[in-house]
């Protein structure tokens, strides 16, 4: 008797955030816009982490990365052994499952993640997507299991402007509401949307197959990514272009489409749902919650807050975060310059025009913000006596959060893994890493090199 339950396919792009047609970042994504108006589309999904590895983590465990050991980016953490995690509870349901192209959960091979085979490396999108349609048209009809198959993509990490990708006329891009209008950053993201069309492509090869094989209506096929583009005061941020991260679903056989939603919710929420839809059992301890009655149209009650958060990322940079749909409260627990940006984004045109502004001030240990009025985050209401009440509740839920899930950063400084560091002192060698670990604020000119 043949498995009726739903194929998953969820592609996952590196550092997409929103930057999509449908979103209205203002380019012509015509795939994923495609599958947004027969599917769902997800407006408020945030990731636990502005950085890869954690907030990838997060996704697959459940956890905020403070919880699951994922704390910094793979090699130099690991989630914990303990940890249960996404493909391999999905064979344990009685899932296929299948890695194509990127994973950056593990330094050690994909399989510790409960993957059954590694079916594509590291290819160009539209290559690791014709590898997923080759898959599928050779797979057996008649096969009576479903099947869990995670395609990530480079696309569009860094570095912008490659060859081979149809770069936008910088005089005619759209440019970022939370960024000034310079030629650097146009020059990044007229490179940005090359590599954004052929992700958008890649997922159309894939929707094609599908087509093609006739799988349309028994698989649901996930768009999403890990977080925010690789731009100043995104990525590595506890700030909305940071967090807030594409979710388009479509699942033809069940859910009707072109539904938009609006709702609160957190990346650790799409292991859960995912488990639910398949019947498998819920995993305890958990920070995450379906929200499968949300797709289905059932009994769901809407998250009033997400939390975010930041710790490694090279170097030292905590943060703790609550937002909810009206207000955001940061704290940050680390001397360190207004905005820190990380080498990619350092090195660009665009970071280079910010350079002065981010680092030529401190960073205030409190951030407060009126998200209505004030959606890209520029006042920061911390130091205002009428939003006192408002700054000392946020942060009286933070630190329950933090008490609540054993966060090591209520002990104090939360030392690097004896890889980290070993990773760092390689890299540095020993006089610029002794530089690293004390990071204090009259390092700021030195901190430049490990960014």
């Amino acid at each position: 008797m043949s498995d009726c339950r739903p194929n998953i396919i969820m592609i996952v792009a590196h550092d997409l955030g929103t930057h999509l047609g449908c979103y209205g970042a203002g380019l012509d994504t015509p795939h994923i816009d495609g599958l947004a108006a027969d599917g769902m589309l997800f407006s408020q999904y945030h990731c636990t982490a502005a950085q890869c590895s954690p907030a990838r983590g997060s996704m697959i465990t459940g956890r905020y990365p403070h919880n699951n050991g994922l704390i910094g980016l793979v090699p130099g953490w690991e989630i914990d052994d303990d940890i249960p995690r996404l493909p391999a509870l999905m064979r344990d349901a009685g899932y296929s499952t299948h890695l194509f192209g990127v994973q950056h959960e593990t330094r050690e091979q994909p399989l510790r993640l409960g993957y059954d085979a590694v079916e594509a490396e590291r290819l160009k999108a539209v290559d690791l997507a014709a590898q997923l349609a080759q898959w599928l048209r050779a797979r057996p009809a008649t096969s009576a299991h479903p099947f869990y198959a995670s395609m990530g993509t480079r696309e569009p990490h860094r570095p912008y402007n490659r060859e081979g990708y149809p770069n936008d006329d910088p005089a005619d891009v759209t440019l970022l509401p939370w960024l000034p209008d310079r030629p650097g950053m146009r020059t990044d993201i007229a490179g940005l949307n090359g590599l954004v069309y052929a992700f958008d492509e890649a997922v159309g090869i894939v929707g094609a197959a599908l087509d093609e094989t006739g799988l349309a209506d028994s698989t649901l096929l996930i768009v999403t990514c890990d977080h925010g583009i690789a731009m100043p005061r995104a990525k590595c941020t506890c700030y909305d272009p940071g967090t807030r991260v594409a979710l388009v679903m479509r699942l033809p056989g069940r859910w009707e489409g072109g539904r938009a939603h609006d709702e609160l919710l957190s990346g650790c929420d799409l292991m859960p749902t995912l488990l639910e839809l398949v019947g498998a059992p819920p995993v305890e301890g958990i920070d995450g919650r379906s929200f499968l009655g949300l797709l289905d149209g059932t009994e769901y009650a809407p998250r009033d807050h997400v939390f975010t958060e930041m710790t490694y990322h090279g170097m030292y940079n905590p943060m703790r975060c609550i937002r909810t749909r009206e207000h955001k409260y940061i704290r940050n627990l680390a001397e360190l310059p207004l905005v820190y940006m990380p080498v990619d984004i350092w090195e660009a045109p665009a970071g280079a025009q910010m350079r002065e502004a981010y680092y030529s001030q401190p960073r205030p240990s409190e951030e407060l913000y009126d998200l209505e009025t004030d959606p890209w985050e520029t006042r920061n209401l911390a130091g205002d006596a009428a939003h006192s009440d408002l700054l000392c509740e946020l942060s009286n839920r933070v630190d329950t959060w933090m008490e609540e899930s054993g966060d090591h950063l209520l002990e104090g400084r939360w030392p690097p893994t004896a890889r980290h560091a070993e990773m760092m002192r390689e890299f540095m060698g020993e006089e610029r890493f002794a530089d690293w670990m004390r990071m204090t604020r009259r390092d700021w000119p030195e901190m430049l090199w490990f960014l």
